[in-house]
């Protein structure tokens, strides 16, 4: 099951200029940075309460981060949601008619392993699912 909002994603053009704004408007700076290659991305996080503020921008014009700027501009680029357990979430919401863009999770970002779901399938929203990789 879903247990919590764990970030936000937004899509950024420059993210040195964007990490500056986000200090200034959040009050704190991003407490890490993180580049993930198999996306193509870089990104940095802020933390606000439980939940965190993921920023993203393309080290691709191939990536899907590049894609989404270049169509809708920056902006929210999708919602994650904190699980337990990713593979019986997948199952539980594939059962559930939601398309998933992934058949496997995948390594993403701050120690997680991610999921992606179709935003056909969710009022038009991207939405992910992590879970915390145990090390």
């Amino acid at each position: 099951m879903i247990k919590n909002l764990e970030h936000i994603g937004i899509a950024v053009k420059d993210l040195k200029a964007a990490n500056e704004l986000y200090t200034t408007l959040l009050g704190t700076p991003p407490y890490k940075a993180e580049e993930v290659a198999s996306e193509h991305v870089v990104t940095s996080f802020f933390k606000m309460g439980e939940a965190k503020v993921e920023l993203l921008e393309a080290t691709s014009p191939n990536s899907a981060i590049a894609k989404f700027i270049e169509k809708r501009g920056e902006g929210i680029h999708h919602v994650a949601f904190e699980v337990d357990d990713i593979l019986a979430e997948m199952q539980r919401l594939g059962a559930e008619g939601f398309t998933l863009l992934n058949k496997e999770p995948k390594r993403g970002a701050d120690n997680k392993l991610v999921c992606f779901i179709h935003p056909k399938s969710a009022n038009g929203v991207l939405v992910e699912l992590c879970q915390e990789l145990k090390i």
